[in-house]
C-alpha cells in the first residue's frame, strides 16, 4: 500500500528545568557578545564552510541555547575560522571568537 500526503513526525519536547546551561553560562561570560545575536542569518549567508558542508551556525547557537551539547563538537570543527561571519554582522557580534571558545568550553565539558 502507498502511503499519501505527509507523515506524522514525532514530538519533541525539551524539560528546560533539567538542562545544564553551564556551557551557555561560560560562553555568555568570555563573548559577552554572543548574547545580543538576532538569528538574522547574514552569518549563514556568507559562511565559507557552509559551500562545502551543511555547517550552520545558527544551528549551532539553537543547540547551545537549549542545551544540546550531543553533536556540537563535531559541528564547530567544521569552521575554518575566516571570520566573514563577524564582518557581515549586524549586531557586531565576534563569531569567531565565539566559535574559539565555543570549542574550547566543549572540549573541556567531554574530558
Amino acid at each position: 500500500m502507498r502511503q499519501f500526503g505527509f507523515s506524522i513526525s514525532q514530538t519533541r519536547s525539551i524539560d528546560l528545568d533539567q538542562i545544564d546551561f553551564s556551557c551557555l553560562n561560560e560562553l555568555r561570560e568570555a563573548v559577552p557578545t554572543f548574547m545580543v545575536c538576532i538569528n538574522c542569518g547574514a552569518c549563514t549567508a556568507t559562511c565559507s564552510a557552509q559551500q562545502f558542508s551543511d555547517f550552520n551556525i545558527r544551528k549551532i547557537k539553537t543547540k547551545l541555547m537549549q542545551g544540546q551539547y550531543d553533536g556540537l563538537a563535531k559541528e564547530l570543527d567544521k569552521c575554518m575560522l575566516c571570520g566573514k561571519c563577524t564582518l557581515v554582522c549586524p549586531r557586531e557580534v565576534n563569531l569567531r571568537n565565539s566559535i574559539v571558545n565555543m570549542r574550547r568550553i566543549l572540549t573541556k565539558k567531554n574530558k
